[in-house]
């Protein structure tokens, strides 16, 4: 099934129905990968001008409602949000602002510990750890 006709099948199942503004930012995000709704704004615009960024927002509520976009607070300011096969860790470096990605399976161990330790289940799928990139570090040093 396409990725319209999946949208639009699992907007009817819920009583809803499908726009083209939905599937718009539906497109917008999996083409950048990783969006802010500004981002998103921005891309659905070339095609749609009129849409603004309160429809992005509701728009964005109910796709990660409906588990087709997952948001991640890569730091200060506004989420960024992704497809849900889109899974990994963030490491964000607080210097220089890059965005590096690493699986998700790099914070099992952390899981595991967390599990059996308090009884906590981690969704590491919007997860962005804060810290120092490599280049900046080594910046500090030379």
């Amino acid at each position: 099934m396409s990725d319209q006709g999946s949208l639009r099948s699992t907007l009817h199942q819920r009583g809803m129905r499908m726009t083209p503004q939905r599937q718009l930012v539906l497109d917008a995000v999996r083409e950048l990968g990783h969006a802010t709704p500004e981002q998103a704004c921005k891309k659905v615009q070339e095609i749609a001008p009129t849409i603004n960024i309160t429809t992005i927002y509701r728009a964005l509520d109910l796709l990660e409602q409906l588990g087709l976009v997952r948001h991640t607070h890569l730091g200060h300011g506004a989420p960024t949000y992704s497809a849900e096969e889109h899974e990994h860790v963030h490491l964000a470096c607080h210097r220089c602002g890059r965005i590096d990605e690493v699986p998700i399976e790099t914070m099992d161990e952390l899981a595991d510990k967390l599990r059996a330790e308090h009884g906590f289940a981690l969704d590491a799928t919007h997860l962005a750890l804060s810290g120092t990139c490599r280049e900046c570090q080594a910046a500090d040093i030379g």
